[in-house]
């Protein structure tokens, strides 16, 4: 199945791609933070949103 260059959110609500731009900027959007901050929050804590919210104190 090829990727869906449309698609507007997540594929897996659950889990970050920073290897997705459009990925990064939806997190960055709906986190409020830098694109810094996800990338480095993510290569801290894994990909899991709940465990990046929790790294960034969201």
């Amino acid at each position: 199945m090829a990727d869906d260059l449309d698609q507007k959110q997540p594929e897996d609500p659950t889990k970050i791609n920073v290897g997705q731009q459009w990925e990064i900027d939806y997190w960055t959007e709906k986190l409020g933070v830098t694109e810094k901050q996800l990338k480095d929050a993510v290569a801290k804590v894994g990909v899991m949103v709940k465990d990046v919210k929790a790294e960034l104190g969201i």
